[in-house]
């Protein structure tokens, strides 16, 4: 039996990242997909906490001429979609699932309380949390940050559409090199697209360290959580 190397995670997924090629949506064959490593991960023993984008359907700086806050609140209400398509994708694996929302809605989700959140994770129940901090102005990727902080997540999984932080654009310059390992202060001198500034800050802060990585790879996630040297390695 493969040996995990973290107990308690915290994944991260890009709304990019559910849309595969379709640019726009959901593919439920990739959101199948990944439902499948996270239940095989749970099945050996780690606690696992998701926090998902809703940039497949709408990004606060979508809104051209929009009010900035709306905007925002727009976006929040899109990882909520996200967040109920991977908890259905997991309850049909076999996976207890539940999704807190920052933004109250109780018809469909509990509302993000701290202490229930770490109860769940300690029964092996999987945790995706949705409507990012429920403030406008903060990203998903900050959303991340803070909730790894709050649970004692040993590690942030940055799953996206490239296997890895390259010194530019791949799809765009064939020159990018990719990183095996940086520094926070490194990501942020360099002004790497990884997360933004301030969930790079906040990582930094709490000594939460990062791995980028591809889910263009079947079992990427539990490659990962078993220590294989895939991707890049963000730390202190």
């Amino acid at each position: 039996m493969l040996q995990p190397r973290y107990k308690r995670v915290l994944l991260k997924l890009s709304g990019e990242a559910l849309a595969g090629e379709k640019g726009f949506g959901l593919d439920t064959n990739i959101v199948n997909n990944i439902a499948e490593q996270i239940k095989n991960i749970s099945n050996i023993g780690v606690e696992v906490a998701i926090v998902v984008g809703g940039g497949n359907y709408w990004r606060g700086r979508s809104g051209e001429g929009m009010d900035r806050t709306t905007a925002d609140y727009m976006g929040m209400m899109a990882t909520v979609i996200n967040a109920l398509a991977l908890q259905d994708a997991l309850e049909n694996s076999g996976v207890t699932t539940r999704v807190q929302s920052a933004i109250e809605m109780r018809q469909i989700a509990e509302p993000y309380i701290r202490r229930r959140a770490v109860r769940h994770l300690e029964k092996n129940r999987v945790v995706i949390f949705a409507a990012g901090t429920g403030n406008p102005y903060f990203s998903t990727d900050t959303t991340a940050a803070l909730r790894a902080a709050e649970i004692e997540a040993e590690i942030i999984l940055l799953a996206k559409k490239v296997d890895g932080v390259y010194s530019a654009d791949p799809n765009l310059d064939k020159t990018a090199t990719k990183f095996d390992e940086l520094t926070y202060l490194e990501v942020l001198k360099k002004e790497l697209k990884v997360m933004d500034s301030t969930a790079t800050s906040l990582c930094m802060d709490n000594k939460i360290p990062i791995k980028v990585f591809g889910l263009n790879q079947p079992e990427n996630i539990k490659k990962v959580i078993c220590g294989e040297e895939i991707g890049t390695y963000i730390y202190s």
